[in-house]
């Protein structure tokens, strides 16, 4: 059955803090609601001179996490949702939950549908990111 994917694409800009905080309530939605593979996310950082970026997988372990991006590093939280076409409702829920929660407000947000240009240019972006 095809899935309708939705990205959420959140800048954080250089708060290090806000985006694990982020990728926190995200793991624990997961868990709590056991949602699987329908909601994965992936760290993007890139420096704010053009570098290349780094990336961070979804179920990699924290290590001694920065609290503060280094300096000139922007983070984006994206945020691939996954769900089938007869969850049309519950994929729309969370289009709006996560970015109504209090842990991605200081985060400038972005909603990416299959049927909209930018959508296959960031499904690249994510299967990219390690």
């Amino acid at each position: 059955m095809r899935m309708a994917q939705t990205f959420l694409i959140f800048d954080f800009g250089t708060d290090e803090e806000a985006a694990q905080e982020a990728r926190h309530r995200i793991e624990g939605w997961k868990q709590g609601f056991r949602l699987g593979k329908k909601i994965e996310f992936k760290f993007e950082r890139r420096s704010l001179e053009g570098e290349e970026s780094e990336a961070e997988e979804d179920d990699a372990k924290p290590k001694n996490k920065r609290k503060e991006s280094e300096e000139g590093e922007a983070v984006r939280l994206i945020v691939r949702l996954d769900f089938s076409n007869h969850e049309k409702n519950l994929a729309q829920t969370w289009v709006e939950r996560i970015p109504a929660d209090e842990a991605f407000e200081s985060a400038k947000g972005e909603v990416i549908r299959a049927n909209e240009a930018a959508f296959e240019r960031t499904r690249e972006i994510f299967e990219s990111l390690k």
